[in-house]
């Protein structure tokens, strides 16, 4: 199975096009040691020619350039995307899908839940139902496994998570299961599995089972504390207001990952306040002794 990082920073990206905290300005000026980053998606293979897409940024159209292997060039138009799975209907895991009208129809597996928001408050299958097809729905059922039209050999997972629904959804501030899902995604040829949870606010005892379960984590990284947008003066909500769990704090995911049996652990989402973008920083050298890494666009992982 592979695995291809399309996206590793969270809503807005790195630098933030409007942001000029220490992170996004010292990337901008090359004083930061700091790789750029667009929004955060995967993209899932089981034969390097066919992909299933978790999660449709914003910046799908920068990403698809930047990655020939999920080109077609047998075909006038097309691209190697089989299918797209969303694990929540946040703007930056969902937009993209408005960039890819030109290919529609296409399949898409999601949750009612999910599918609610995406029909109501920010209706895009309803949009897109105007571009040959736009999107054909497949719902997903939590902890009930299913594969797509796409990598047959590829079993996907959803995992119910407790987080938040988006802020111009009718649930926010009391989401239902499944506004928010992370995906346990086995190859059932060799039986390596992966974990993908890019937004997660508190990990129960359902879902740690499934963590304990995963050869690899590939898992929310939004924020090293959980005050950090007013600490560093460029908000006010807080990692749990925004349904994300803190890497640094006493019962943060930092210390959950040490205690886990994945022979990788890798952070994805990553908001442009966090320390641990900055590849010199005391942070982030923590992470590397614990053995954690942080992803980065363009990076492959082979199960």
């Amino acid at each position: 199975m592979q695995i291809k990082v399309l996206g590793s920073a969270a809503g807005g990206g790195f630098p933030q096009w409007n942001c000029n905290c220490r992170n996004c300005q010292g990337v901008r000026e090359g004083t930061l040691k700091a790789s750029r980053r667009t929004q955060s998606s995967i993209a899932v293979s089981d034969n390097g020619k066919e992909w299933v897409l978790c999660n449709v940024s914003p910046d799908i159209c920068h990403q698809l350039a930047a990655s020939p292997e999920l080109n077609k060039p047998e075909v006038l138009r097309g691209t190697g995307i089989g299918a797209i799975i969303l694990t929540d209907s946040q703007i930056d895991h969902c937009a993209g899908l408005l960039n890819l009208r030109e290919g529609c129809p296409h399949h898409v597996w999601c949750t009612p839940e999910v599918h609610d928001d995406l029909t109501t408050g920010f209706p895009v299958f309803t949009m897109l139902s105007h571009w040959n097809g736009g999107l054909i729905h497949h719902g997903i059922t939590p902890h009930e496994a299913f594969t797509t039209s796409a990598c047959t050999t590829i079993r996907f997972t959803a995992i119910p998570l407790l987080s938040n629904a988006p802020p111009y959804s009718q649930y926010r501030g009391k989401p239902l299961p499944g506004h928010n899902v992370a995906l346990f995604i086995e190859d059932t040829a060799s039986g390596r599995t992966l974990l993908y949870a890019p937004g997660l606010g508190e990990p129960d005892d359902a879902l740690l089972g499934w963590m304990k379960k995963a050869d690899c984590l590939l898992i929310d990284g939004t924020l090293w504390r959980d005050n950090e947008l007013a600490d560093t003066g460029v908000g006010r909500n807080t990692g749990k207001d925004m349904g994300h769990l803190a890497l640094s704090e006493e019962t943060g995911l930092a210390a959950l990952l040490r205690t886990l049996p994945a022979k990788r652990k890798i952070l994805i989402h990553i908001n442009n306040t966090n320390p641990i973008l900055d590849e010199d920083s005391a942070e982030r050298h923590l992470l590397t002794q614990q053995g954690i890494e942080v992803s980065w666009d363009g990076m492959t992982i082979d199960l």
